[in-house]
């Protein structure tokens, strides 16, 4: 990654100006996010949120959220935060990420904050924390997670080629 940099609040300094759109961008050419029903709620240098409104087919058979989604959410708030430091030439990818689910996920709204830790030349570090918002007001802590992320250098963010069943392998 190149210097971030750092702003006179101690917050970091992202390279390329346009990372807020190209953050929504990016985000909206995942498929899997729009099936989900997920919104990008906020973006900013080094950190990103994401929320989920609640419907009964992203539950468990207790009727909360289903761990996969609470998991599908901090990955990508943890994806997009290193996003917002990465140079225009670039692209990010998970390499790993461990999950903590703390407390059933029960409520209206699942909410995904994601933020860098530590962002490297090559491997990125962010956590992200995740809540329930309840109809109450009242926003709960359900998981917390640590990502290492890897920064792609001069491979745009961009779908790649991939060969459908059927093709011809190349």
């Amino acid at each position: 990654m190149v210097d971030a940099g750092v702003n006179e609040s101690g917050g970091p300094v992202a390279p390329n100006p346009a990372f807020a759109e190209r953050v929504a961008e990016s985000f909206r050419r995942q498929p899997f996010m729009e099936l989900l029903g997920a919104r990008l709620a906020g973006v900013e240098a080094g950190s990103c949120a994401i929320e989920l409104p609640y419907r009964q087919e992203l539950s468990q058979q207790h009727g909360y959220f289903h761990g996969g989604v609470v998991g599908t959410l901090a990955d990508n708030a943890c994806g997009y935060a290193s996003f917002t430091l990465a140079p225009a030439d670039a692209s990010i990818l998970t390499v790993e990420y461990k999950l903590n689910l703390m407390a059933p996920a029960s409520g209206d709204l699942l909410i995904a904050r994601g933020r860098v830790l530590r962002p490297g030349r090559t491997l990125i570090v962010a956590q992200a924390d995740v809540f329930v918002h309840r109809a109450d007001g009242v926003e709960k802590p359900v998981a917390t997670a640590l990502a290492t992320l890897m920064l792609m250098a001069g491979m745009a963010d961009e779908p790649p080629a991939i060969a459908r069943q059927g093709d011809a392998t190349p």
